[in-house]
């Protein structure tokens, strides 16, 4: 294909040439000097291109960095950065990879690890300065190899690719033609052309642009005509019609709607009807063979039937700005839409109104409902102002563009957090307001509610998590899981590449592992073994290995026995935490319960390494291998196994949305023959407070869970607590939180956080029971004496000196716990999650004598002849005898 490239301090480039131009793809454009915004602010407000890469003149230095995100930020598709500048400033990894192209020269094609360095930092190559009479033998092989090693590159990062070839400008007889253009394309390559070099015409020594583009066509008709799908400027297909490269080079000068009628010739669609079109875009499918002209249409469609798509009739926003934009012009008498284009002023109230109701609602039908409400008012506010839908979408994908995001924060009168709510004990009936995300010079608070002030409605929803989008999760997960099926080690190397930023040779590392991997100080290694040690006998104490044995009747004895899951697959969280506690909580139940495989999880370190306390662990408690991938993809690996890493027959182990996601789809899939050890969401704690409880101890145990990440969500239920003491809470929440390295995401959860005052020790245990939190803290007065109340929790904490983190790390129970609800029918992590049960029986010739009439009457009934007849001739030889 075609890469034109304009020199922007150039004067005499005509408009109406780069207007064409631009409707053919990207454009590069040469920029002198990056600390000089103003000449190409210029440029760009006179010309107006869509998809543009910046290249520049002078070499970048460090201090250009700003500059590059200021030019992204502004709408560059790409920045182009020298090869030796690129690989020796870290400061680049930082920016989106999408959006970077990096220069190099021909030599540099040969070093067969350069891709590999620049995977995950850029997706556009330029090689510089290529000789035209090169472009044959040893250097077009060295491309194409090169290219194959781009695409690889390309599909584990999922960001496509571009390599253009830059011709030595000094030669004065260059020629640029279609045939090079076709060749170049045949390795996936695209030719840069200066823009001098181009026209729109025919008959002179200039590169025709729509020859460039159609001659990488191709096409099976006799006629050699080209499918053309034609879409409008959000995408809706309109219609199908085909192009030969005359009616391209037509559509591309007038800048409008021209086919090629197989019975007319020339089509100037809408020249006798006038449903005339504006040329936008012209594309070329992936396989070469199709093209798609994306244009805006006019009059009363593109369909000889006078609908605006060969498809039928238009729907949803479409068909809603349709009907808006009529009413507009002419309504039925007492139209409600027409009173809103007349009346500003209740317009205005409506989108208030409407937009009010949204952020109230909080059910998936009342959020569709409300929002469809609010789209209604806020589309026709546009269309009362000639605003259209496209013109939404371009600002959305302009603001796409931006790699420096807005802080997010409220404007101050619609900011809820800078608003006090109610006072607990001051006797006013108001409704707290909830408090948004605040931004950091905040106070760092909870929410709070009497429940004495509050209706049933409101108690239901305190006692929800935050709703989680299933169906968009589980579109995610899918095709991360069956890529995992099909191509195995190589698809998790890739995900690991895109996810992690990291290239590793092999998934996996097997035992006996590295001394070295697992060096660690000698404070760390006591902890982790004395942790281990609590653990190991809290697990070993929960088996046990006998057999219970017990005759329900004379001759009929009934068995019951415990063997390991043979293997097992433990999934360690590595996201925003390390976690050898979690490896320590996993692998030793499974490792006392006498599992024959322990496969660990774990998403690798920036250096393709294991985290050493993890490895030490996976040592201790014996596993076989360390999966080095984190995500949906380990979890499918596990299900599924692959050529180094052995199918599980269960999944144990805690992770973010994705994670569980994938646990729930391979535990419901038949094939994969796997269970889980329990569905889970977003940490939690709830902790139940009275007078008697010290206000810091409260404080760090809130804080220990909501540091987790910004979905934890934490309780403090208070039992008539004084306005005093709850103060002296809220401060110490505030005080302790400002000084955690972790405070942005604290300042998150605990936003999302509430506080609810009761009236006695009844009502607490009564809301706790219903939360059923994954972890119930008591900071009450006789604490051991209310444990025999809990009926729904993860795990209890009972007194004030029995913070949260000791369960988390080493008093010996387990941490990996039931969430979002789930306390109330799953149990956390054991030993007994590594067993199954077996039951066996025998019977006597008198026991199966004395049970056997029983047992066929009973199949009888059921209408089960064999299984009848299964103990009938038993009985009739033991009878006989």
């Amino acid at each position: 294909m075609l890469l034109p490239i304009i020199d922007i301090s150039n004067k005499s480039l005509s408009i109406e040439f780069i207007k064409s131009l631009n409707l053919v793809g990207e454009i590069i454009l040469r920029i002198s000097d990056f600390n000089d915004t103003s000449l190409l602010s210029q440029f760009l407000e006179k010309h107006q291109l869509d998809r543009y890469w910046l290249f520049p003149v002078k070499e970048i230095v460090p201090d250009d960095i700003e500059n590059i995100i200021k030019f992204l930020d502004q709408g560059a598709q790409k920045v182009v950065i020298p090869l030796s500048k690129l690989l020796a400033n870290d400061c680049f990894s930082t920016l989106p990879s999408d959006r970077l192209a990096v220069c190099l020269n021909s030599s540099d094609l040969c070093d067969e690890g350069l891709v590999k360095k620049l995977s995950g930092l850029v997706s556009g190559y330029l090689v510089n300065d290529v000789d035209l009479d090169s472009i044959s033998g040893k250097f077009f092989q060295d491309l194409n190899n090169f290219i194959q090693n781009v695409q690889k590159s390309t599909l584990s990062s999922g960001v496509i690719s571009n390599v253009g070839v830059m011709l030595q400008q000094e030669k004065v007889d260059i020629k640029y033609s279609p045939d090079l253009v076709q060749k170049l394309s045949t390795i996936l390559a695209d030719l840069v052309v200066p823009i001098e070099y181009l026209t729109m015409d025919s008959g002179n020594n200039l590169l025709n642009v729509a020859d460039a583009l159609t001659c990488t066509l191709k096409s099976d008709r006799p006629d050699g005509l080209f499918i053309t799908v034609v879409v409008d400027e959000r995408d809706v297909a309109l219609g199908v019609v085909y192009s030969s490269t005359e009616s391209v080079k037509e559509a591309l000068k007038t800048r409008t709607g021209v086919y090629q009628s197989r019975k007319r010739g020339l089509w100037h669609k809408g020249a006798t009807s006038g449903s005339v079109q504006e040329l936008k875009k012209i594309e070329v499918d992936c396989d070469g063979d199709a093209l798609k002209f994306t244009v805006k249409q006019f009059g009363s469609g593109f369909c000889h039937l006078n609908t605006r798509t060969c498809f039928g009739k238009s729907n949803g926003l479409v068909a809603l700005e349709e009907t808006l934009r009529n009413r507009k012009i002419s309504a039925p008498p007492g139209s409600y839409t027409q009173k809103l284009f007349q009346n500003p002023d209740l317009l205005r109230s409506k989108i208030m109104e409407e937009a009010d109701e949204l952020c109230s609602a909080d059910t998936k039908d009342d959020i569709a409902w409300e929002s469809a409400d609010l789209l209604y008012f806020a589309l026709a506010k546009c269309v009362a102002n000639d605003v259209s839908l496209t013109d939404v979408e371009a600002h959305l994908d302009k603001r796409a563009k931006k790699i420096t995001r807005r802080p997010g924060n409220a404007k101050p009168q619609w900011d809820v957090s800078t608003k006090k709510t109610t006072e607990i004990n001051d006797g006013a009936k108001e409704k707290p307001i909830p408090v948004n995300i605040s931004c950091k010079s905040d106070i760092i608070k909870m929410q709070k509610f009497q429940l004495s002030e509050i209706d049933l409605i409101k108690r239901t929803s305190l006692l929800k998590r935050p709703i989680i989008n299933s169906d968009d999760i589980m579109a995610r997960v899918r095709p991360i899981i069956n890529d995992v099926r099909n191509k195995g080690d190589t698809a998790l190397i890739e995900y690991t590449a895109k996810f992690d930023k990291v290239q590793l040779n092999t998934p996996v590392i097997s035992a006996p592992f590295p001394q070295e991997a697992m060096a660690l100080d000698d404070v760390t290694r006591l902890a982790i073994d004395q942790a281990y040690d609590n653990i190991y006998k809290f697990h070993d104490a929960q088996y046990d290995r006998s057999t219970l044995v017990v005759e329900t009747m004379p001759g009929v004895v009934c068995s019951r026995f415990s063997r390991p899951i043979e293997r097992v697959g433990l999934y360690v969280p590595g996201g925003t935490a390390i976690l050898p506690s979690t490896t320590l909580m996993l692998g030793i139940p499974a490792k006392v319960a006498g599992c024959k495989e322990i496969i660990i999880a774990s998403p690798p370190r920036k250096d393709g390494t294991v985290v050493p306390e993890v490895l030490y662990v996976a040592h201790k408690v014996g596993a076989s291998k360390v999966l080095l991938a984190g995500g949906a993809q380990a979890i499918a690996a596990l299900a599924y196994g692959t050529e180094s890493v052995p199918k599980v027959d269960k999944i144990c182990g805690p992770g973010n949305q994705y994670v569980t996601a994938a646990k729930m789809f391979a535990q419901n899939d038949s094939s994969a023959m796997i269970s889980i050890d329990m569905p889970a969401g977003p940490s939690e704690l709830l902790v139940i407070a009275d007078n008697s409880s010290i206000p810091a101890y409260v404080a760090s145990d809130l804080l220990s869970q909501a540091e987790h990440g910004t979905d934890s969500q934490v309780v403090l239920v208070g039992v008539s607590l004084t306005v005093e003491h709850l103060a002296n809470i809220e401060r110490e929440i505030h005080e302790q939180a400002s000084r955690l390295p972790r405070v942005d995401i604290v300042r998150v959860s605990i936003s999302k956080s509430f506080i609810l005052q009761v009236n006695n020790m009844k009502e607490a245990m009564k809301f706790s029971n219903d939360y059923s939190p994954e972890h119930l803290i008591l900071h009450i007065e006789e604490a051991e004496k209310w444990v025999e109340a809990v009926q729904n929790a993860g795990s209890v904490f009972v007194g004030a000196y029995s913070p949260e983190s000791c369960g988390d790390y080493a008093s010996g129970t387990n941490h990996t716990l039931p969430t979002y609800g789930y306390a109330r029918m799953y149990s956390g992590v054991n030993t007994l999650t590594f067993l199954k049960h077996i039951t066996s029986q025998k019977l006597t010739k008198q026991g199966l004598k004395d049970l056997g009439y029983t047992v066929m009457r009973l199949a009888e009934i059921e209408g089960l002849e064999a299984h009848r007849n299964a103990v009938h001739v038993r009985i009739r030889d033991i009878e006989n005898d």
